[in-house]
Parts: structure tokens; sequence; C-alpha cells
């Protein structure tokens, strides 16, 4: 398709004088900037010590990343009409380059926190310019395949963050999950800096009440749900506190953008139906994606006593199935209704969960390896096709305000999926440990006999805890699978958003 005939279907298709090599800068940015997301994780503990922090106050190298990103992220749209695509892209990989090697130096934690602030700030760009420059320089009947490579990328990041993270930290230093990002961000910036295009700057004002009580409620939300479990939730005037500053914040900016004369997001954007349940799948996602991640690598060591190693290995597969059902989607898409897409791989990603409901303490890691590879064909079908049906009936000039909201609603759905887990698991850990223990008599433990076991001493009380030890263990095991069979609800209830999408597949307009 020419680039005329691509304008008049409303795509106007940018050129560029070599597009194979621009769309590598681009996956590198794009790969950097999520992997930096998890990569930090397992590193926390060597992190701890070698920062001077407690146990508690090293959390915030995690949580000042995802703050500062969530509250820039919306910015994205009016930043790139102000002063260039191309510029703030450059300018964005450029600062996640430098403020990658400070946080490789940093000493002290106050010092590591500002760092990651900065680097969440110049990553929260990322991610949605990186969407929209490979839909401008691609026409629409490639948009499959375009948002398949991207899709890869923004997938299987988080899946390898960890393994990356813990085989640089285990052979090298922690501070090397930081100094990694420098040759890759230079490469990057190289092809970038030379093949890079923009869009027309378009002078638009901005909205300061808008961005100012939607960043409030952001962060306040973002605060409760990483800090919640800690603080017990609502037992914790902090967390109360939180919450009702969130509800605010974000009560207020929806007001604002019905009834604003500027509202920070055109509402004709928000509009469109397609969009707006794209918006609602993105935040499923997130949960399914994110929050099983969070519960697998912790369940597999701490139950299974896997190595962290072995760990990365087992999860690893997940990734291939995303790439497969990505690959497969770019295929099928334009043939086949995308909301079939869309459901079939909310069933996939249902039926993965379900499978992992079923997971004993005596089994072996071939369920976690092929209940993976299900479950990535269902998230990469859904992934690939709710980016296309979000931006099918999208007018062009908004792609980059979309982009943002719909990486913003991942990264929101990641954080309330692994809030709910973690705090789901918890209380059915205590709850099933208080049960069993309960049942405890001298029938439930024969041949053991209580009042032998009392008057043996040291011997005694090793054999106590013992069994204390293995009560545990079975009610962390039920624990994970009550997180199962939540999220496996959750993806079953989400399925029937599908019969709302539109199947349009041309975008209105011919705006950019």
């Amino acid at each position: 398709m020419s680039a005329s005939a691509a304008a008049a279907h409303g795509q106007p298709v940018v050129e560029v004088s070599n597009k194979p090599l621009l769309i590598v800068g681009i996956m590198m940015a794009m790969v950097m900037q999520v992997l930096d997301s998890t990569i930090a994780n397992v590193a926390l503990p060597h992190m701890q010590a070698s920062l001077g922090a407690t146990f508690d106050s090293v959390s915030w190298v995690l949580t000042s990343y995802i703050l500062a990103t969530a509250i820039a992220m919306p910015l994205t749209g009016w930043l790139s009409d102000r002063v260039g695509s191309r510029r703030l892209f450059i300018v964005s990989v450029a600062g996640f380059i430098i403020t990658s090697m400070l946080c490789g130096i940093a000493v002290n934690l106050p010092e590591m926190v500002v760092f990651r602030v900065l680097q969440g700030v110049s990553a929260a760009f990322v991610g949605p310019l990186s969407q929209t420059v490979m839909l401008d320089i691609t026409p629409r009947e490639q948009h499959p395949k375009a948002m398949a490579l991207w899709g890869m990328g923004i997938m299987v990041g988080p899946i390898l963050g960890p393994i990356v993270g813990g085989w640089l930290t285990d052979n090298y230093n922690w501070r090397w999950i930081f100094y990694i990002n420098v040759p890759i961000g230079v490469a990057t910036l190289a092809i970038l800096i030379a093949l890079l295009p923009s869009r027309p700057v378009r002078r638009r004002a901005f909205d300061l009440f808008g961005f100012s009580m939607l960043a409030i409620g952001l962060a306040a939300l973002q605060l409760m749900l990483d800090r919640g479990q800690q603080e017990d939730w609502l037992q914790s005037w902090e967390i109360r506190l939180e919450l009702g500053v969130a509800i605010v914040g974000i009560w207020l900016f929806l007001v604002h953008m019905v009834m604003g004369r500027r509202p920070m997001f055109e509402r004709e954007m928000l509009k469109d139906r397609n969009l707006l349940i794209g918006l609602v799948f993105m935040i499923n996602v997130g949960v399914i994606l994110m929050a099983t991640m969070a519960l697998l690598p912790p369940m597999l060591q701490a139950v299974y006593g896997y190595p962290v190693l072995d760990t990365g290995l087992m999860l690893a597969p997940r990734g291939i199935g995303v790439v497969i059902s990505l690959a497969i989607a770019s295929q099928l898409a334009g043939r086949i209704d995308p909301r079939f897409l869309i459901g079939g791989g909310m069933a996939l990603a249902a039926a993965s969960l379900w499978w992992m409901t079923r997971w004993s303490l005596d089994m072996d890691w071939h369920p976690v390896v092929w209940s993976g590879v299900l479950q990535g064909l269902g998230l990469g079908f859904i992934f690939s096709s709710i980016n296309l049906a979000a931006f099918a009936t999208l007018s062009p000039r908004y792609r980059t305000d979309a982009a943002s909201l719909l990486y913003l609603m991942r990264n929101i759905g990641a954080s309330v999926g692994i809030s709910i887990v973690t705090a789901q698991l918890a209380r059915s850990v205590q709850t099933g440990h208080e049960l069993m223990v309960g049942n405890i008599t001298d029938t439930s433990l024969a041949p053991l006999d209580l009042r032998m076991i009392e008057g043996a001493g040291g011997t005694g009380a090793s054999l106590y805890s013992m069994i204390d030890a293995e009560i545990t263990r079975q009610a962390t095991m039920i624990g994970y699978i009550n997180d199962f069979y939540l999220l496996m609800i959750v993806t079953l209830l989400s399925i029937p958003l599908v019969l709302l999408l539109k199947r349009q597949q041309t975008a209105p307009g011919t705006g950019r």
C-alpha cells in the first residue's frame, strides 16, 4: 500500500530509510524498559546489605520506580505534541541510560530512590511512544505483524526480567542489573538518532488541574497497593488516608474530564467504545500476567525447593507460548473476527489457571511448564488482538494518548493484581494453618503419641517443629491454589466484554 492510499484509510504511513533497523532500535528500547520493571526484584536482598537499608525500606527501590512511571505516563501525549515525538523518545532513552548508570553507582538508599524516580520518569514515555511509532511506520495491513513484534517485548520482558536479574546478581553483582542497560541503550540511541521520524509539533494547552488530580490519585493508589499488605490494609491509618486521597483525586479527574473546558485527554477519544473496552481488557492482562509471575517464583522456591535458576527456566516456556500465539494472531488478523481471538485467548488463560488449581505438592516440573505454555498462548492472543481492536476505530491523531492509557491500565492492573493475590495468599495460609492445627489429634498423628512427644524433651520439640513446618507447607499450597481460583474467576467473568467490541477495521478520519 502506498503512503497516499494508506492515508486515505486514515493511516498516514511515515516513510523511513531503513525500517527493519529502526524496528530493531524501537524493540531494544522497549525491551530494556520492560525488563527493568521486574529485573530488580530478585536483587533486593543484596541491595539491602549494600545500601545499608532495612527490610521494609529497601522496597522503595521498586515503589519509587512504579510511582514515577505511573505519574509521568499520562503526560506522554501532551509532551509528544508539544516537543515532538522524536525528541521526546530520544531524550527518554538517553535519560534512561544516564539514570541506569546512576542507580548502579548509588551508595545509599536515598540516592537509589532518587535515581529510580528519575529512571521511572524516563521509562514512562518509552512504551507508548514505541507503540505509536510501530503503528505510524507500517501500513494498516501490516499492523497485526507490527503489534505482534511489539507485543513480544512487552509480554516476554516481565518473564525474562527475574531470570536475567538473578543470573547477573549471582554471577557478577546486583549493580550489573543497571549497568547492563548502558551498552544496549547506547546502541539503541544511535539507531533512534539516525532513523527515528517525528510527528508534527502541535501546540496543545496543558491541563494542570486534570494532571494534578490524576497524578495525586495514581500516586496514592500505587502507594496503597504497594504498602497495603505490609501495613495490614485498612487497619492502618496510612492506608485509609491513601485510599481516600486516591478516590478523591481520580473522581475529581473524571469529573473534570466530563465538564472541564480543556481536559487532559480529548473527550472525542474517550467516546471510542473499542478503546474503552480495550482499557478494561488491558487491566485484565496486567492482573493475569503480573499476578501469576508474582506468585510462581516464591511458590516454586519456598514450597517445592527449586533454586533460583531452575525456577527461571521453568517459567521461561510461558514466553514461548506468548511468541507462538502472537505469530499466529498476526497471521489470522483480518481473516478472523478479533473478538474470537480475544475470547479464545481468555478461555486458554482461564484453562491454564484451572490446571494450576489442580497442582499438588508431589508433582514434578511438567505441569508448571505446560500450564505456563498454555497461559502464554492465551495471553498472546489477548494482547495482540486487544491492541489491534483498540486502535481499529480510533483516529490516528489520538494514538499516543491512547497508547499511554493502555500502557497505564496494564501497569495498574499489575499493581492491583499483585496486591490482591498477595493479601489473599497471606489470609489463606493463616486460615489453612489454623484449620489443620485444630485437627491434630492422637488419631490423626498415629502411630505417634502426643504424650510421648511432649515427654521427649529436645527431640519432641524437633518433632513438633517438623509437624508445624509440614502444616505450613500444606497451608501455603492451599493459599496458592485459592489465588489461582480467584484469577480464573476474574478471567472468566471478563470474557463477555468481548461482545461489546466493534469489528470495524478502519480508523475514522485522516488526521494524524
